[in-house]
């Protein structure tokens, strides 16, 4: 009986810990995507800001 308990005890913690790490690894994705995007709109803002200058 004990062992069963502890069976079942271990397969939930081992599923917690790989929802775990998905949820982190996920985050993290998130992030930078939205580090990635951000630095594009910079850029594309600072060149579009460049070139207006030049012309005139």
């Amino acid at each position: 009986m004990g062992a069963t308990v502890l069976k079942v005890a271990g397969i939930v913690l081992a599923l917690w810990l790989v929802l775990a790490v998905l949820g982190a690894i996920l985050s993290m994705l998130k992030f930078f995507f939205t580090v990635g995007l951000v630095a594009v709109v910079v850029m594309l803002v600072v060149t579009l800001v460049a070139k207006a200058g030049a012309r005139t």
